[in-house]
This record gives C-alpha cells, structure tokens and sequence, in this order.
C-alpha cells in the first residue's frame, strides 16, 4: 500500500546556486520529517540544476522537475502537479527555515481542523553574499484568522516562504496566477480569504527571510503596478483609496527597510498622502514614524532603518 507524506515542500528555483544550499538544508533538517521536497528549476542558466539533482541523489525525499524559464508562478504549480502531500508548504530558493517549522503548521492544523491555510512570524536576514546573517527585526503576526485586508494591503504572510496550506484548497482556488509576476502571492492569499478560507498565524518566528535590494521582491515601483491591477478585482470589498494608502505606506517601509534609495521610499509617501492622507498616517506612530524616516533620507543610519522597519 503506499503511503503518502503529509507535507509536499515546494521550491521554485531560478539561477540560484548561491543560495539554495542553505535553502535545502533548511527543509532537511525538518525535526518534523514526513514531507517530501520538490525542486523546480524554471530553466536555470547557472549550476543550478546539477546541484539540486546532486542533492536528490543522496535523499530520496528530493525530486526534481525541470521547465524552460516560466517564471515563478509556473514554476510552483508545476511542483503542487506533482506534489502527493496533504499540506503544500512553499519556499524560495534564498530564504531558509527554522528546524521546527513544519512541526508547528501540523501542531496548530490538528488543533483547529477548520483551518485550511497558516502562516508564521518571519525574521528579516541581511544578504552578506556568503550566507545569511541572523536577523533582528521581525514581522507582525495577528490574532486570530485574518480578512481580506490583512493579505490584501499589507500582506501579514510577507512571503510565500511562509504559506503552509492544503493541497485540496489550493487547487480548488485555482493555483497562482501565471500572469501575474509580482504580486502572485497577494492574489493567492486574497482568493484564498476572499472565497471564505480561513487563514491564521503562528506567533513563533519559523522563516528567515533573505534582503536583497536588487532581488525581484524589491521592484517595488512593479508591485505597486500590478497590486493596482490586483486591487480593482475587489474593489467592491474594500475602499480603494484607503487600500492604496497603505500599500504604499507597507513598500515604503520595505523600501527603507531594504536599503534601496531614498528617493522611492519618498515617493512611496507622497503617493499614499495624496491617496489617503489619514489613512497613511493612521496606527498610532507608525505613518508618522515612516513618512519621516523616509523625508530624513540619510540622516537615519541604515542599520538603524533596518531595525526599524519591519
């Protein structure tokens, strides 16, 4: 009779053999150890790809696919194809996880059977090209199952190396976007929440998360672009005016947590006050705190913004 893992450990890689070592050996020291690990090189033109399959030769928890460059999108859906788990758990080629992450998805999805998707705090790790620095400033995890605005505006997932979610659910909302390059995430997350799914956290940091201020997740000008697209198909579900207020607040705060130049962190202010200028500077310090950092430009050392701003 064969046997199924419980999770199916999806990793979407593209010319990542920089990384992906400490990515892997994140996923095997798993203290929780029924999964099996998918690697999808989305046509790689560095050694990607004879790593990974060198790596599969000596576990057999890792297979591999390969496809021509897709993009990411196309690249994870072909590994939840082949994935045989009931839980799909996503991670990106540069960014690793605590040894216990899995081990708490199963512990809090057993405990609420209701629950369909999870997610957990992330620790924010400075890139040092060798290999990733611990990390100091940490995201935001709320209290019960979150709405729409929560994955919507300023994404309390963060990241798909975060997501834990059933396979069944998954497929049944349609998988991610191909079309999307940007904000594919936030489109999962909001058909996800939007269709009625309940999504809820973990309040234990299990995911380190790479900064990198000329990686993809740092075309901020692109996700503002295509969260626009994204927010006009819920605009009867929440003020767009609003949300787009504090989306630009949330990439402003990326921005000056990244490192990238003031002058966008900037501009991501002017935007979210000519939008909605209450609701920019609403949460207590946090709009002032931001809109200011960003008008001090350097002034505020880059360590310091990097505490910071999570």
């Amino acid at each position: 009779m064969m046997t199924y893992p419980s999770f199916s450990v999806v990793i979407a890689a593209y010319n990542a053999e920089r990384t992906i070592e400490e990515t892997i050996d994140s996923v095997l020291a798993q203290t929780d150890e029924d999964f099996e690990l998918i690697i999808v090189d989305d046509g790689s033109e560095d050694l990607t790809l004879p790593f990974i399959l060198r790596k599969a030769s000596m576990d057999e928890r890792i297979k591999v696919a390969t496809q021509s460059n897709q993009g990411v999108s196309a690249a994870r859906n072909l590994g939840v194809a082949k994935a045989l788990g009931q839980y799909l758990a996503f991670l990106d080629s540069d960014d690793v996880w605590h040894c216990d992450k899995l081990a708490e998805h199963r512990r809090l999805h057993d405990n609420d059977p209701a629950l369909e998707a999870s997610y957990a705090r992330i620790v924010f790790c400075p890139d040092n090209r060798t290999k990733l620095e611990p990390g100091r400033t940490k995201s935001v995890v709320l209290d019960g199952y979150c709405a729409l605005e929560d994955v919507l505006i300023e994404n309390v997932v963060c990241t798909m190396s975060n997501l834990v979610i059933e396979r069944e659910t998954f497929l049944e909302i349609g998988g991610f976007s191909r079309e999307m390059r940007h904000v594919e995430d936030q489109d999962l997350l909001a058909r996800l929440v939007g269709g009625g799914h309940l999504l809820r956290g973990i309040p234990q940091t299990l995911v380190g998360y790479r900064m990198s201020a000329d990686g993809l997740s740092c075309d901020f000008a692109s996700m503002l672009d295509g969260w626009k697209t994204l927010a006009e198909r819920w605009a009867h579900r929440f003020d767009i005016a609003r949300g787009e207020a504090l989306y630009c607040r949330y990439l402003a705060r990326r921005a000056l947590r990244s490192g990238t130049t003031m002058a966008l962190a900037r501009d991501f202010v002017r935007r979210g006050i000519i939008s909605d200028r209450k609701a920019f500077l609403s949460g207590g310090s946090r709009g002032i705190l931001t809109a200011g950092a960003a008008l001090a430009g350097g002034a505020i050392p880059a360590r310091a913004r990097t505490a910071i701003f999570a």
